[in-house]
């Protein structure tokens, strides 16, 4: 089950291709995009091509859709067929509304909302650091989630910009975890998205972050860090990073070196020490778990070096890591472009 993000033009209701790209079936509901479905079967390769095909809608909710989703997301647990129909406005490719007795279009796209609960609101603002008619750049507060995720649908900062600004088409071009704050990237139009994704996606965005993390124990200026940092120069982590299903920490295993991180320090605060962070690669909690493989894990982490499973609305020890800049060459005007945080670490 994807967001509903791509929906080919219409060719006459049963003619199913290949999706657009950045086309939807169905536009967004109170700012939160679709979900999107692929029937088994049909002639182009995807991953339920050879699955036989359920005879009616019905069936193929109640035997394969409704089973995957309550197993995956518990504000579906209850979910019935009818829903999908009513409230839900499961809606074909060619944007038929669809019934329960319809046949199933092999290898066909469908689009439907999910049930979303009211969530407590996360009391903290986002702040407009740019924008223009293609870009929004904006200063993420800490524990406000960059797109819908999990628990948090309404309050993330798609979501949110999508509703204050009246405009469905705001997509985030990358995201920061939930707990980390300062700058991130929104495309406001798809005619040129894709333009900045392949920036991306090319590794030509320089992003830089500042930290506080624990020095240890003891340390007094002078006294060496690990990789020789104490120099005040650029160093170097190179490691293989797992992520493991139904485990929140990512670990560092041996092997073939998969995330890469520049660090520099900066400057001591006491116990803590400030230090600049640039990932060459974009593996997910690396600069978190690149600090904690070197015993200097971030300060406020509720993840590493111990997982503390927090309570999502506890707000009383933010994270101490800030992505301060970004900066690339517009693909639309050849200029560099170059953007700060005003957010500051709690130094």
């Amino acid at each position: 089950m994807e967001n509903d993000v791509a929906a080919a033009p219409p060719e006459g209701r049963g003619s199913w291709t290949r999706l657009a790209r950045g086309q939807r079936i169905l536009a967004p509901r109170e700012g939160i995009s679709a979900a999107r479905l692929r029937a088994p079967g049909g002639k182009e390769t995807h991953a339920a091509q050879h699955d036989p095909v359920p005879r009616t809608v019905r069936e193929w909710l109640e035997t394969i859709i409704i089973p995957r989703a309550v197993r995956s997301e518990r504000t579906l647990a209850g979910i019935t067929p009818e829903f999908f129909i009513s409230e839900g406005a499961l809606t074909d490719q060619d944007g038929h509304r669809v019934g329960l007795d319809d046949a199933v279009i092999p290898g066909g796209f469908y689009a439907f909302h999910k049930p979303v609960p009211p969530e407590p609101r996360v009391p903290f603002e986002i702040a407009i650091v740019h924008e223009d008619e293609d870009l929004l750049i904006v200063d993420k507060p800490h524990f406000l989630a960059s797109t819908p995720n999990g628990v948090f649908q309404r309050e993330c900062v798609v979501t949110r910009m999508r509703l204050e600004r009246g405009e469905d088409d705001i997509v985030a071009m990358h995201r920061l975890d939930r707990v980390t704050g300062g700058l991130l990237a929104l495309s406001r139009r798809p005619a040129t998205r894709g333009k900045y994704q392949v920036l991306f996606q090319e590794k030509r965005i320089r992003k830089t972050y500042r930290a506080l993390a624990r020095l240890p124990v003891g340390w007094r200026a002078g006294d060496p860090l690990p990789l020789g940092l104490e120099s005040g120069e650029e160093r170097e982590r190179r490691s293989r990073l797992q992520k493991i299903d139904g485990e929140r920490p990512v670990r560092e295993v041996v092997g073939e070196p998969n995330a890469h991180t520049s660090i520099r320090f900066v400057r001591a605060h006491g116990t803590a020490g400030e230090f600049e962070l640039t990932p060459h690669t974009g593996k997910t909690h690396q600069l978190r778990v690149h600090m904690n493989g070197l015993g200097m894990p971030l300060v406020g982490d509720p993840v590493y070096p111990r997982d503390v499973e927090p309570d999502p609305y506890d707000f009383s020890d933010p994270l101490q890591l800030l992505a301060t800049t970004l900066a690339f060459d517009d693909p639309l005007t050849g200029r560099r472009r170059v953007f700060e945080t005003s957010m500051t670490l709690a130094a």
